[in-house]
């Protein structure tokens, strides 16, 4: 119920409404008592619009109402007369083309109340409803950015790195022209590209992208490491091949790394050590729900990682070995590991070929290139038998090197000893 005082105060205003809805306004705290303040602040706007005192009056008005609701620093009252407010801005087709800055004040506002309360899809939907490209009303780019990068964070709260990415891709428009002007603007626009692309499961472009804001100095030096630790993360789960090995190579020589508690991983996959289970283990319990999902396959991505980067491992202890030998070595039956071995050939993560008649995997030593198809070898038997006679010739050759070594410092015993 409206306190008595207001609607006394609001029956005097409408002599002259300038100044008295200022009056009562600025006196609020006299007229209305806290536990009525959001009904009163209601009632002045509903009187406010019904009175129609026309465009500059009601403006001005609008503009003490809502400075007294900020001053509040009541988030309840924030949504609760802020929400009310803007409806009777959208109610009133007259006034409302030239309120669109105190309507989108007002949607800063709840979405501020709902960031604060942890409701984040409401606040990033609010937000998506103030007008950025409207003819009544001029908004610079920074503006733009500053509304998008709040949506796009509000949406990665909630999860939803798709609807997050729709308003990145809007970003990347305007961020250019933003330029270095403002640092802290650019570090949540890249923060929140590294999420999206983590999110996506793009985790090579991720770790690259966590590693570059960990050099920033506009972060702390504990959000430097924690962007660091994610970093190695993404590095971690991306697929294996040589493109991975680079990221770890580059988190490896970073000296903070040293310090982390994923420093242990790194360094395993960074120098194509096998991972065991328990490894796997205590590193999945600091991964986020998204990168533990399951895959089409039904494993999860961390499993895959963990096979995959096991199976490189595999092929520089073996030159060649067999499909179920290698299942059991990845945690797999045999037809799986040849499954997965043909994968990572096909896609040029790994160099070698597959003999499936006699099931043995030929392991080449050379790097894989990356590209599609470029993981093929030809004739690899034909290869091993060729390096087991280049090695039998070496054996010859350094027997020889010692008999003459022998023949010139100890002739007397060669010719006694050594059947010439």
């Amino acid at each position: 119920m409206v306190s008595p005082k207001v609607q006394e105060a609001l029956a005097k205003a409408q002599e002259n409404p300038v100044i008295g809805y200022k009056t009562l306004l600025n006196s609020l705290d006299d007229f209305s008592p806290p536990e009525a303040r959001s009904t009163d602040l209601k009632a002045i706007t509903d009187d406010l619009f019904a009175a129609s005192h026309g465009v500059v009056t009601t403006k001005a008005v609008l503009s003490d109402l809502i400075n007294v609701l900020t001053n509040s620093q009541n988030h309840e009252s924030w949504i609760d007369v802020g929400t009310h407010i803007v409806r009777a801005i959208s109610s009133t087709p007259s006034l409302s083309s030239s309120l669109v800055d105190q309507a989108s004040a007002l949607r800063e506002l709840i979405a501020t109340a709902h960031e604060t309360n942890e409701d984040f899809l409401a606040a990033a939907k609010i937000l998506a409803e103030i007008p950025l490209d409207s003819s009544q009303r001029r908004v610079s780019d920074r503006e733009k950015a500053k509304i998008w990068i709040r949506i796009v964070r509000n949406h990665l709260e909630e999860d939803d790195s798709t609807t997050a990415e729709t308003y990145l891709n809007k970003l990347k428009n305007v961020m250019h022209k933003i330029g270095d002007a403002d640092p802290e603007m650019m570090l949540h626009f890249k923060l929140s590209a590294a999420r999206i692309q983590d999110s996506n499961r793009q985790f090579l472009q991720a770790a690259s992208s966590y590693h570059d804001i960990s050099f920033s100095p506009s972060i702390a030096e504990e959000e430097r490491l924690h962007t660091l630790s994610m970093a190695i993360k993404c590095a971690v789960l991306a697929p294996a091949g040589p493109l991975r090995s680079r990221a770890l190579g580059r988190l490896h020589k970073d000296e903070r790394s040293a310090g982390l508690e994923e420093y242990g991983i790194l360094e395993k996959m960074f120098f194509d050590r096998l991972l065991s289970s328990d490894e796997v283990e205590k590193f999945a319990q600091s991964l986020a729900p998204h990168q533990l999902a399951k895959t089409s396959d039904g494993s999860t991505v961390l499993a895959r990682a963990v096979v995959e980067h096991n199976l490189l491992s595999a092929g520089r202890l073996y030159t060649n070995i067999g499909f179920d030998e290698l299942g059991l070595l990845l945690g797999l039956d045999g037809d799986k590991a040849e499954e997965t071995t043909a994968k990572m050939i096909e896609q040029g993560r790994l160099t070698g070929s597959i003999d499936q008649i006699d099931r043995i995997i030929y392991f080449e030593m050379a790097e894989a290139s990356g590209e599609h198809g470029s993981g093929h070898t030809t004739a690899q038997v034909g290869k091993e038998i060729r390096r087991w006679d280049i090695n039998v010739q070496a054996l010859a050759e350094d027997v020889e090197r010692v008999t003459d070594l022998l023949q010139a410092e100890f002739p007397d015993f060669v010719a006694t000893q050594i059947a010439v």
